[in-house]
């Protein structure tokens, strides 16, 4: 009886059986949360100390009282718009070494269930006083009433989940 070479390697060195094949997903290694962690704490710390979680700078940006708010919102955008291309251009990979894919969209016009989703969000912050962000950075600073905008936030999330397939998406 012949004998069989379970993983023959190429001249190259590259393991012809495999090759192109995608690995099993319970072979993958699951991200780690802890880095995640971090930065949810530093960004915690950042939130409190630069006044994002106020209700009253909240309040007057609403009011269009105070460019504060408006300056940190900015400066998140520029920061984000440079990492997506720092991503992009350093061909980045996450912390377990996968590569981080940036899908590439054409620009389609918002439909109706966008400005019909956007309101009820923005209902929601409005009313709360604070966006989903602030809400643990709030809860984790001691302002307890912060649960209730935590559950119903919680809430929404879930009641998306079970009425997903039903619901328009473009």
């Amino acid at each position: 009886m012949d004998q069989v070479t379970l993983n023959p390697a190429s001249a190259d060195g590259t393991d012809d059986q495999t090759a192109g094949i995608k690995p099993d997903p319970a072979t993958i290694r699951p991200e780690r949360l802890w880095p995640y962690l971090l930065v949810g704490v530093v960004l915690g710390i950042a939130f409190t100390r630069s006044g994002v979680i106020s209700w009253f700078r909240i309040q007057e940006m609403f009011r269009f009282q105070s460019i504060h708010m408006y300056g940190i919102i900015g400066s998140a955008v520029v920061v984000g718009a440079v990492g997506i291309q720092l991503i992009k251009r350093l061909e980045a990979r996450s912390v377990t070494n996968r590569p981080i894919e940036i899908p590439t969209e054409t620009f389609t016009a918002p439909g109706w269930q966008y400005w019909l989703g956007g309101t009820v969000f923005g209902l929601g912050w409005g009313l709360l006083g604070a966006c989903p962000g602030p809400i643990y950075v709030l809860f984790g600073n001691g302002v307890t009433v912060m649960a209730a905008g935590f559950l119903s936030a919680l809430a929404g999330v879930w009641t998306y989940g079970a009425l997903r397939h039903r619901l328009p998406h473009s």
